[in-house]
């Protein structure tokens, strides 16, 4: 009986770790994939970018929905509907003939890894509950989610080099249906409870977030003063800010904002958003560097990226064990610092750069990287009640999502800004037109993505201002990012800290009363119970 329950186990974790696995190696393995894909599909970079962008837009918007109708329709359920949408969107970007099928198949599968992803995290919490067992499970899915982030270059440009663009979709649909099978089979059965659907919420959030992330993307390009770019940044916020407004009156809310005013919910909620925000950024730089300036081939620059695989493998079950032994504070602030130095490290080299000489860049951000992922999520589940996991899980997915949109489109801007700047500058000085500038700014992009020749047929002088402009446009954005994740470090470091003592001593003024109370024969019992230990107690009970 034991070695079926053990047996039954491993089969659950395993389809849970492959369905995420999937599920975030979508987020990086298409951009490998976008030089063939504008080549073949007569695709312009805006196209390119909805592309890539499409899929972690609707992910974003529709995660915290997911959700809630995992809760409300059960949420194996909703992760097998949810998994099996995203193998039909794989199949159908496989088949795309033009760039509008593509993005259209692109965002099926932002919906399907929206329903899928947040049940993911709870069903890990029912199948495993004992508290030792599931922070090792944790550990693992984490790490296996991390992997997918990291291997997607590695995996995607021999593929694609090989095999065509839509080999990277096509890998999908039998891991897909396989998981569907097995989900099906050996995930537990958890009753649904009646909850109500936020539709308003969903609406907000949704043209929100849409709207803002927009802005951002196209500042840099259209001009911040743009009256199209001004409109919808600032139409965006109004709405995000009356989804917050409407989410603080709901009995049963889309985004329980309760969550935040627990100092060590609030900081782990916070490090998963800045993890993604400046490791995705790196994750996208790196290969327009590796590429567009330093002439590497896809698939050399997709190899390159395996010494942080080999650290996220190698951290994320670590981080597990860490967390459990001293509680998720260490593993998680370790993180973030040895994230915000390999982003800075990184700013250093530049265009004659040799790859053993940032070689440990990658090793530190990959093990960073790796630390964090666990920690955030035992933080999470611990601090919760079990009835709040597919909320808090929601929670977790939606912030590392935007975290990474956020990231793209704020560090993107970054360098876009600068890069622009720079190349005026140089421009003059050879004596070219300050109109020039736009679609000679394209040629990194270009060069890197396949989106044109404009990178070969540029004269000598031009070619080596672009390449200068773009890799100090690149060393600001990871500085800007490296700092971003220094402060981090810091505020999630108190947080946590603060938290801890609290839920130890949550009244100091009443702790020598209560002591004084139960050396009176008062039995020590307090009038002010920590309510966070009391939600904590099931979590920790075995089943």
């Amino acid at each position: 009986m034991g070695e079926s329950s053990a047996r039954r186990k491993g089969l659950a974790l395993l389809t849970l770790c492959v369905a995420m696995f999937m599920a975030m190696l979508d987020n990086v393995v298409v951009n490998v994939a976008l030089p063939r894909i504008g080549q073949d599909l007569d695709a312009g970079i805006s196209g390119l970018q909805w592309v890539a962008e499409g899929y972690s837009l609707i992910y974003a918007a529709l995660v915290l929905t997911g959700g809630a109708l995992g809760d409300r329709y059960g949420r194996t359920r909703m992760f097998v509907l949810g998994l099996a949408l995203f193998t039909a969107g794989s199949a159908v970007a496989a088949l795309a003939g033009t760039i509008g099928v593509l993005v259209a198949a692109r965002m099926v599968q932002g919906v399907g890894a929206a329903l899928l992803t947040p049940g993911s995290l709870s069903l890990l919490g029912h199948v495993f509950t004992g508290e030792a067992e599931r922070a090792k499970a944790i550990g693992l899915w984490s790490g296996v989610s991390a992997l997918g982030l990291s291997v997607g270059p590695v995996i995607g440009g021999p593929m694609v080099e090989h095999l065509g663009w839509s080999s990277v979709f096509w890998i999908n649909v039998p891991i897909g249906v396989a998981g569907v099978v097995l989900a099906a089979k050996v995930l537990p059965v958890i009753p649904p409870r009646a909850r109500r659907i936020d539709y308003g919420g969903f609406a907000l959030s949704s043209a929100g977030l849409g709207l803002l992330v927009y802005a951002l993307i196209e500042g840099a390009s259209r001009g911040w003063t743009s009256t199209v770019v001004l409109g919808c940044g600032t139409a965006g916020v109004l709405l995000l800010v009356a989804f917050l407004a409407l989410e603080l009156r709901l009995a049963e809310p889309m985004l329980e904002l309760g969550l935040f005013r627990d100092g060590g919910l609030g900081g782990a909620l916070l490090g998963a958003f800045m993890v993604s925000f400046g490791m995705f950024g790196a994750l996208f730089f790196l290969p327009l560097m590796m590429q567009g300036v330093l002439g590497w081939s896809p698939s050399g620059a997709g190899y390159g990226g395996l010494p942080m695989t080999a650290m996220l493998v190698i951290a994320g079950p670590l981080s597990g064990r860490l967390a459990g032994r001293y509680g998720p504070r260490l593993p998680m602030v370790a993180g973030l610092v040895l994230c915000a130095v390999g982003l800075g490290g990184l700013s250093l080299y530049g265009d004659h750069a040799h790859y053993d000489a940032y070689l440990w860049t990658l090793f530190t951000m990959g093990f960073g990287m790796g630390l964090t992922f666990t920690p955030i999520s035992v933080a999470v589940l611990q601090r919760v009640a079990p009835v709040q996991m597919g909320m808090a899980s929601a929670t977790i997915n939606t912030l590392r999502e935007l975290g990474g949109v956020f990231g793209i489109a704020v560090l993107g801007a970054v360098l876009t800004s600068r890069m622009t700047e720079e190349l005026t500058s140089s421009l003059h000085r050879l004596g070219i037109s300050p109109e020039s500038v736009g679609s000679i700014a394209d040629a990194p992009a270009g060069g890197a993505h396949g989106a044109g020749t404009a990178a070969v047929a540029l004269p000598a002088p031009v070619q080596q201002a672009v390449d200068g402009a773009f890799v100090d446009g690149i060393h600001l954005a990871l500085r800007s990012g490296s700092v971003a994740l220094a402060v981090t470090a810091v505020l999630v470091a108190v947080l946590l800290g603060r938290a801890t003592r609290l839920q130890h001593d949550p009244d100091p003024e009443s702790g020598a009363q209560a002591e004084s109370e139960s050396e009176s024969g008062n039995g020590g019992s307090s009038d002010r119970p920590n309510p966070q230990a009391q939600q904590e107690q099931p979590e920790a009970a075995p089943a």
